[in-house]
């Protein structure tokens, strides 16, 4: 598990580990991981997701806003 940058400093994301197809994130104070796959929320999110996971900034408010009901 990655722990996540953060970079703009109020994301509720601590951390994510990035498969082939699918992105795992755990949130602060959560002990417990959420899964988006290519299966359930499809490739083009899944790899935004990546990216957003990668760069540190935008993920949580990604999965607010577009895939919070789409997980594993």
């Amino acid at each position: 598990m990655e722990r996540y940058k953060n970079l703009g400093g109020n994301s509720g994301v601590a951390g994510y580990e990035i498969g082939i197809d699918y992105v795992i994130v755990v949130f602060k104070g959560g002990k417990k991981s959420y899964r988006w796959s290519y299966r359930k929320a499809g490739q083009q999110h899944v790899e935004n997701m990546k990216r957003l996971a990668e760069s540190g900034q935008g993920l949580n408010s990604y999965i607010i806003t577009r895939v919070k009901n789409l997980n594993d």
